[in-house]
């Protein structure tokens, strides 16, 4: 009976996705970003804070909380620095959520989605 829980919760364990991120200070990742504005306007992020569209923050799956990120417009360019304060985006293939604000800066605004380039510049606590 131990060993078949003992079984159960390794296999469970091995299929709960890992808090551990991939992504160092200074690594790079390319792909698409979004961004999320009035919609979200006010709610709560994973953070606990309230999101304001009109900050240069972003959502990225695994980066912790509070991580810098430098994130470029392979198509404009165009660059900004944000932090991470909500988890996403949640649509396959994107790599990226910024806010409203950042999207301006990067002129992606009317594209919706664009192709980046994500640098990691810090890690609370690294």
């Amino acid at each position: 009976m131990a060993r078949r829980i003992f079984i159960i919760l390794l296999t469970v364990g091995f299929s709960l996705p890992s808090c551990a991120h991939p992504l160092r200070v200074g690594s790079t990742a390319q792909g698409k970003a979004s961004w999320y504005g009035e919609s979200h306007n006010g709610n709560r992020t994973a953070s606990g804070e309230t999101f304001n569209m009109k900050e240069l923050t972003a959502a990225h799956r695994t980066l912790p909380m509070g991580s810098m990120i430098k994130v470029t417009s392979l198509t404009s360019g165009k660059s900004t620095t944000v932090r991470v304060n909500d988890r996403g985006p949640f649509k396959k293939g994107r790599i990226v959520d910024v806010s409203e604000a950042a999207a301006k800066e990067l002129g992606m605004i009317q594209k919706g989605v664009d192709q980046v380039k994500i640098e990691v510049l810090s890690i609370p606590g690294k």
